[in-house]
């Protein structure tokens, strides 16, 4: 199987070029950041902002910083047979892009998008998640770069530059499959 995986800070675009990838490979499909929602189903906490990091966190803590890319490859190798790719959308660490590198045929998008950009995707999204205000984003953003984001999309193999149109976005998709296929 080979697999693709997206990093981006929040509200770059990773959900919606992930998604692009999902249909145009016919793959099968992973969030991480839906590992650690489930994580909190099974706690039984609210799936907000704060919540969700201090799982995050604390699953990190408790199982080591690649614990997510290990749920996650669970979950492929459940999938194996049926796909012949995968899309991982959301890497954080780079202990999470090492495993995926160690264990998978793995290639590594980053989504680049700017701040005012993004927190006005987010604030239309409407993710229980989501920021309410920029106080807010910024803060989120500082955590995503404490654990390691900003690393990690430094290491990617291709950049996608989403500032612009739907249209825009999936010309340089298809620029960037033909290039990778």
């Amino acid at each position: 199987m080979k697999v693709i995986g997206t990093v981006g800070m929040p509200g770059s675009g990773k959900s919606v070029i992930s998604q692009i990838l999902k249909e145009k490979l016919n793959s099968f499909y992973i969030v991480m950041g839906d590992v650690i929602r489930e994580e909190a189903m099974r706690e039984g906490l609210e799936p907000n902002s704060t919540n969700l990091r201090k799982i995050m966190l604390d699953l990190r803590k408790r199982e080591g910083n690649d614990i997510v890319a290990k749920r996650c490859i669970e979950k492929l190798k459940e999938n194996e047979v049926k796909y012949e790719w995968a899309i991982i959308e959301g890497l954080r660490g780079l202990e999470e892009l090492s495993t995926f590198r160690k264990h998978l045929n793995f290639l590594l998008i980053a989504v680049h998008a700017s701040p005012p950009t993004r927190f006005n995707r987010l604030k239309q999204r409407g993710r229980s998640d989501d920021p309410q205000n920029r106080e807010m984003f910024d803060k989120r953003d500082l955590t995503e770069l404490k654990v390691g984001i900003g690393s990690v999309i430094a290491l990617a193999d291709h950049i996608l530059v989403n500032e612009g149109s739907k249209e825009d976005l999936f010309g340089k998709i298809d620029q960037l499959l033909e290039s990778v296929l």
